[in-house]
């Protein structure tokens, strides 16, 4: 039979066919094929159906499906940056919880841009996603409030907005960076600078905060001189605000920088300044992405693990989809950790 002729085949088996073969009940077969439904099936019949359903060839049309349930099985994401290592792993516990309760992903790269991304969220409402996770919001979003107005499920992760209009699963980014100024003070360090994140984003408000609220803590509270703002969570940025910050604090022996590419750009700072980590400054970043433990040096971070953040949100997404009572007061937390590497020693002794 040709792929043609094998194809009309395959269509012609419908879930009527499959349920006289396993000689059920077709909304059993139904709910056997559904991710979401096939525990209300005992497992003995999901894996006669599953067989059974190979063996005929059926597939499962989702249009007929969104149609007859009101539902397109769709979760929309919207990432700020695709090609920022943080965000791989957030997106593989996403799809993985979402998958288990019969979702799929659409992951859209929306940018920085406000109007992008409001336009990228009316793209996908317009193709009917039930519901949406968004990893760009800043901390007074329009484009959140846009979403509420429609009534669309919404989970935010990693970033919050500032009124708490919707649950989010973030990362505590005062205690991640309070951990980090914790190990600089234990190991010697008096003089800690504080590159920052975009104020505009809760990560950058958050952290700055705890940056600020740790040194006090040490007795060491920071001047003006000792924060420089990113003007972004990049590379370029992180160098452009290091040697900002080198400049108005050159005395400073380390320095917390509020996420892990800030953290690169600034030791390609320090390099072109014949400085080196950390000897003359010890660096620490945040987030622990892919790979910071195979530059040179390896760097010390605080890691939040984003496979998990994105795991909780994608339950907690499902919770709301399902209509689960206070999903949508949840708010979820995830304590950090400090990774310890080659990044930072103690400083050296001044010459008197």
């Amino acid at each position: 039979m040709s792929r043609k002729a094998t194809a009309m085949a395959d269509q012609s088996i419908t879930l009527r066919c499959v349920a006289e073969r396993a000689q059920v009940h077709t909304s059993t077969v139904s709910r056997a094929l559904d991710p979401a439904r096939r525990h209300l099936i005992a497992d003995a019949v999901v894996a006669r159906v599953e067989t059974l359903a190979r063996e005929l060839g059926y597939r499962r049309n989702p249009i007929a499906a969104s149609l007859r349930t009101r539902r397109s099985k769709l979760v929309g994401v919207l990432v700020p940056d695709i090609a920022n290592p943080v965000f791989s792993p957030i997106i593989s516990g996403l799809g993985e919880a979402l998958a288990a309760g019969g979702y799929s992903t659409i992951v859209a790269d929306a940018g920085s841009d406000a109007k992008r991304q409001k336009h990228l969220i009316d793209e996908l409402m317009s193709r009917r996603v039930d519901g949406l996770v968004l990893a760009t919001v800043r901390r007074n979003d329009p484009a959140l409030r846009h979403c509420r107005e429609a009534k669309v499920p919404v989970v935010l992760v990693n970033r919050r907005d500032e009124s708490d209009r919707a649950p989010w699963v973030v990362s505590d980014d005062r205690r991640g960076i309070g951990l980090a100024v914790s190990h600089l003070c234990s190991i010697g360090h008096i003089r800690i600078g504080h590159i920052a994140g975009p104020r505009h984003l809760s990560t950058g408000a958050q952290r700055r905060a705890g940056f600020i609220e740790a040194m006090r803590a040490y007795g060491l509270p920071p001047v003006a001189s000792d924060i420089t703002e990113a003007a972004s969570y990049d590379r370029e940025a992180g160098e452009a605000a290091g040697n900002a910050l080198l400049d108005a604090a050159p005395d400073l022996t380390a320095i917390v920088a509020a996420n892990d590419l800030l953290a690169l750009g600034l030791l390609r700072a320090l390099k072109a300044r014949n400085l080196s980590c950390p000897a003359h400054v010890s660096v620490t970043g945040h987030n622990d992405m892919p790979l910071v433990d195979m530059v040179e040096p390896p760097l010390t971070t605080v890691r939040i693990g984003p496979r998990a953040m994105g795991l909780e949100a994608g339950a907690l997404l499902l919770a709301l989809l399902r209509g689960e009572p206070g999903a949508d007061e949840r708010r979820v937390l995830l304590a950090p950790d400090l990774v310890v590497r080659a990044s930072t020693a103690a400083p050296l002794r001044r010459k008197s």
